[in-house]
């Protein structure tokens, strides 16, 4: 990492926006209407960084679909939206807790409280990669708006070393901090409306960027069909009833057949789909899902495909 030892000013994240200079005499729809302009700059500096995104989907998807894990690592905003991201994963996609996790500075007490202190350490961030046991089949995505954390600088060089898939994200240049990542991510959006404050655009960037790579991650390892979520953890009402409307609309069945299919097999969304389309019981369904990653639509054209031989 290198940055200018004389202070942080220069960085864009820390830099005046002159757009915002009279903020305190704005008046609340003139507050609104600069906070949406100045937001659409989120969807932009996404689009910018579309390659990186498309890269760290693929590699991460990979080094999942191998055995691996996804790690997020961050102090503040930064950490918290790893977080954040890490653990809607299990209920959207039924991923097991420690799939997709997410690493802050200071634990789960700074999830609620600020800790800004504890990201000054790299010695810290190189002990969270060691107590995770951080493989070469793993990923870790540091996450910094400024991009100096030691935090995140630390964890993902104790990472490198033990051979995983590093992917940076900052809202700086690479010209204004470097880091030695495998895939580099930079979401520019410039200066923010209250000089300094991460968590504004660089936090909703952050966040865009993070749906985007856990999504497609997602995707890609086949817990997707069309655009239904149909590994969706079936654990309270809201989800049943989201379950069994995947299951009618793409099946046609009325709520009740759809009830007592998704009872049937185990309240496994793809595999209750999978059973109605080949005619599978239970137990030969989950071993052709197996078979073929937990992929519905491959393991359903395979099926169709043997069954015309």
């Amino acid at each position: 990492m290198t940055t200018n030892l004389q202070g942080r000013g220069h960085l864009l994240t820390e830099q005046v926006n002159p757009d915002s200079l009279e903020l305190d005499q704005l008046s609340s729809l003139e507050l609104v209407e600069l906070f949406n302009t100045e937001d659409a700059k989120a969807v932009a500096a996404v689009a910018a960084a579309k390659l990186q995104l498309a890269q760290a989907i693929e590699r991460t998807a990979e080094c999942l679909r191998n055995g691996g894990r996804l790690f997020y690592i961050g102090a503040g905003t930064s950490g918290r939206l790893g977080v954040l991201d890490a653990a809607e994963c299990p209920p959207t996609f039924c991923t097991p807790p420690e799939m997709v996790q997410g690493i802050i500075a200071g634990g789960a007490g700074a999830l609620v409280r600020s800790s800004e202190d504890l990201e000054d350490s790299a010695e810290d961030g190189e002990t969270a990669i060691a107590q995770r046991q951080v493989t070469q089949l793993d990923v870790l995505v540091g996450i910094t708006a400024g991009g100096t954390t030691p935090f995140v600088h630390g964890a993902i060089n104790a990472a490198r070393q033990r051979g995983a898939t590093t992917i940076f994200i900052a809202c700086v240049p690479c010209e204004q901090v470097s880091c030695d990542a495998d895939i580099d991510i930079r979401l520019l959006t410039g200066p923010e409306i209250l000089t300094g404050s991460t968590r504004l655009k660089a936090g909703t960037v952050t966040k865009l960027a993070l749906n985007i790579l856990s999504t497609g991650v997602m995707v890609k390892l086949g817990k997707v069909y069309g655009n239904r979520m149909v590994d969706v953890a079936v654990t309270n009402q809201k989800l049943r009833d989201r379950a069994l409307r995947i299951l009618q609309d793409l099946t046609g069945l009325s709520r009740e057949a759809a009830g007592f299919l998704l009872e049937r097999s185990g309240k496994w969304v793809k595999l209750a789909l999978l059973m109605h389309w080949t005619g599978l019981e239970k137990e030969e369904g989950s071993k052709l899902l197996s078979q073929y990653q937990g992929n519905l639509r491959t393991a359903v054209a395979s099926y169709k495909n043997s069954d015309q031989l």
